[in-house]
């Protein structure tokens, strides 16, 4: 039983490391108490979405149920990873009935605003261990002002894979038809062209039986092999990427934020709002706390280019050599039957954010390949 610090207190005490490599390490993670509740979201026929060139909205739904459970716990530091075509996360008791309602306002929001169908469940840790599963948590801290949770265990995976079969999922309207405070969310910035050859997407799974310790040897050679390239792969450049005016995710952007307002008064604000943005990135203009250049340079370092969710998914900028070594790595482990893996390659990385404020540090970007990344590499699956 793991029932100490049910609280939200439970996540932020965990040790923090800013080592992403020892993220590998199972020993790194921590229980969640069994009082606390799992959700996931994932979007229906998502590779379909992106075959019709919808990946911006499929990311900007993924982020939103992560942009909504922030907002709903105002703010407080929760376990969350963002998948692409979905999403998980974790919470305490107390929060359970808040984070139903926000994951149902998400998936009707998603459904009136895109045309998007959103799954969406939320179960019981002690219901996962129960079935043999586990969720554990450890926390990947880049820098001072924001942190990742990675998570081990199979029961992510487990509680999403019930989902998708429909022996798990949350009832519709239970809690009305109040919208998702999507606060924050944005998508301003331009895709990022690969610098090094191609945005590759991968995404590795342990294969049914394989331990934990097996898993993380080989997710280990793939880090590996991802850092012998220019700053490990990261595909977000040094000093952000760039800012156009108007921006491309301005139309979805006003889907995410009109609230009561139509949708097209809701561009024009953007536009009006993005414009001034534009101008003060264009000329580094200071303006009280916001430093144009100092914001830009802390984006890269922000991104969540890599993460644990019971496997390993990256997001590179690598060259042809680099790609290589990667796939070696993958093919050899998989002819052991020590994991599954898919990878996709393609021209651009894209960015989904989330920015309380202009001048909060807290800001996180979720980054994906941009022509249907983690979704068309999790659709490759083989081993």
């Amino acid at each position: 039983m793991y029932l100490t610090q049910s609280t939200q207190a439970f996540y932020e005490n965990l040790p923090v490391s800013a080592d992403f490599d020892v993220m590998a390490d199972p020993a790194r993670y921590i229980p969640l108490p069994d009082d606390w509740y799992v959700g996931v979201a994932d979007i229906v026929g998502s590779t379909h979405e992106i075959a019709r060139g919808r990946y911006k909205a499929v990311n900007m739904v993924g982020a939103a149920v992560i942009s909504a459970q922030l907002n709903a716990a105002k703010q407080a530091r929760l376990p969350y990873v963002f998948g692409g075509d979905g999403a998980g996360f974790a919470v305490w008791p107390a929060q359970k009935g808040a984070a139903e309602k926000a994951l149902d306002a998400v998936r009707r929001w998603a459904r009136s605003e895109f045309a998007i169908e959103l799954r969406v469940a939320m179960v019981p840790v002690r219901d996962i261990r129960a079935a043999g599963r586990d969720v554990r948590v450890a926390r990947y801290a880049p820098t001072e002002s924001v942190d990742f949770a990675m998570f081990s265990g199979g029961g992510l995976a487990w509680a999403e894979t019930l989902m998708k079969t429909g022996r798990l999922g949350l009832r519709e309207d239970v809690h009305g038809e109040e919208a998702p405070d999507l606060s924050g969310l944005s998508c301003r910035w331009s895709n990022m062209q690969a610098r090094n050859g191609a945005i590759l997407s991968v995404v590795l799974k342990p294969s049914n039986g394989v331990s934990e310790n097996d898993f993380a040897i080989v997710a280990r050679d793939v880090i590996g092999a991802a850092e012998k390239t220019e700053r490990e792969g990261h595909p977000v450049p040094r000093n952000g990427p760039e800012i156009r005016y108007p921006p491309v995710g301005l139309a979805l952007e006003a889907q995410a934020q009109h609230g009561a307002r139509p949708v097209w008064l809701q561009k024009l604000v953007l536009l009006a709002q993005n414009l001034m943005i534009w101008g003060l990135f264009r000329s580094n203009t200071r303006v009280g706390r916001f430093k144009p250049s100092q914001y830009r340079s802390s984006i890269a370092p922000h991104a969540d280019f890599r993460k644990f969710d019971d496997g390993l998914k990256m997001t590179l900028d690598c060259d042809t050599a680099t790609q290589g070594r990667i796939e070696a790595v993958l093919r050899d482990a998989a002819d052991k039957g020590i994991i599954r893996y898919g990878l996709h390659a393609q021209d651009e990385a894209m960015m989904t954010c989330f920015v309380p404020s202009a001048v909060d540090e807290a800001h996180m970007h979720f980054v994906d390949g941009a022509a249907g990344g983690y979704a068309r590499a999790a659709a490759k699956l083989q081993g």
